[in-house]
C-alpha cells in the first residue's frame, strides 16, 4: 500500500481547496447588487445592498456612498430601497458608475441619528468599509424625502465623517448649520412639494450660508415632491462628488 508523504498530504490539500477559495473571492468583487444581511446586537437580522462597480478588483480604493431611501420603502412597503432614487439611477449608468453605494433599509420609518435604524446604518457603512477596499477619505451621505431629513441628522451627528453630502427633498435643524457648514453639500428639492415644503431646504441652506457654509442648491420649478429622479439623474452630481475628501 502507498503512502502520502506529510508533504505530498499538504500539497494535496491545498491543491483540492484553492479552486474554492477563488470561488470565493471573485464572488466578494463580482460587480453589480448584492443582497446582504447584517446581525443586529440582539441576534435579529436586518438586509441591506450593496453595489459593486464594474471597475472594481479589490487592489485600489474606491469612494463609497450611504444612501438613505425614503418613508415608502420602509420596511413591510411595497417598494424595495434599490428600486427608488440612486438605485435606479446606478441602473442606467451601472457599468460606469464609480462608488460603492450601501443601501440598508429602514425598520421603524426613520433615519434620524438617535434612531437605532440610524445607528443600523452607519454600523452597516462600517461593515462594508472592512469588506471592500475603500478609500475613507471619500464617504458620502444622500438621502431623499425621510433619507434627506436622516442626512441632514446624521451629518450633523458626525460632521467630521463626510467627504460630502446631499439631501433631496428633505429638512433639518438651522440651529445645526455651525456644525455641517464646512461639509460640502448640494441639496435639491422642488418647489411644488406638497409632502415636504420646499421651505425646509431653503431654511437649511440660509442657515448654512449665514454660518459661512458655501452649499450648492437646486430648486426644481413647477416640480413636486419626486426631485430625487433628476438629482441623482444629474450627471454633474458625481463629478461634483468626487472632487471632496475629507482631510
Amino acid at each position: 500500500m502507498h503512502t502520502l508523504s506529510r508533504f505530498g498530504l499538504t500539497a494535496l490539500l491545498v491543491f483540492a481547496l484553492a479552486p474554492v477559495a477563488t470561488a470565493l473571492e471573485e464572488d466578494t468583487v463580482k460587480p453589480g447588487f448584492h443582497k446582504k444581511t447584517f446581525k443586529n446586537a440582539d441576534g435579529a437580522t436586518s438586509p441591506y445592498v450593496v453595489f459593486i462597480p464594474h471597475g472594481y478588483d479589490g487592489t485600489k480604493e474606491f469612494p463609497i456612498i450611504l444612501f438613505l431611501h425614503g418613508a415608502g420603502e420602509t420596511k413591510g412597503g411595497t417598494k424595495e430601497p434599490v428600486e427608488v432614487g440612486i438605485g435606479s439611477a446606478i441602473k442606467k449608468r451601472e457599468k460606469t458608475f464609480p462608488f460603492i453605494v450601501v443601501i440598508p433599509q429602514s425598520e421603524k420609518r426613520t433615519w434620524q441619528a438617535s434612531s437605532d435604524d440610524g445607528k443600523r446604518a452607519i454600523a452597516i457603512l462600517d461593515e462594508s468599509i472592512k469588506a471592500y477596499k475603500v478609500d475613507t477619505k471619500q464617504q458620502y451621505l444622500t438621502g431623499l424625502s425621510m433619507g434627506g431629513f436622516g442626512t441632514w441628522s446624521i451629518a450633523a451627528a458626525m460632521p467630521d465623517r463626510w467627504a460630502a453630502i446631499v439631501p433631496i427633498c428633505g429638512g433639518g435643524n438651522p440651529k445645526d448649520a455651525e456644525k455641517i457648514k464646512d461639509i460640502p453639500c448640494w441639496c435639491f428639492h422642488g418647489d411644488a412639494d406638497n409632502a415636504v415644503p420646499v421651505k425646509r431646504s431653503q431654511d437649511m441652506i440660509a442657515a448654512l450660508k449665514e454660518a459661512g457654509g458655501k452649499p450648492k442648491y437646486t430648486e426644481y420649478p413647477k416640480v413636486g415632491h419626486n426631485s430625487w429622479d433628476m438629482a441623482y439623474g444629474d450627471d454633474k452630481l458625481y463629478p461634483w462628488m468626487l472632487e471632496h475628501k475629507t482631510k
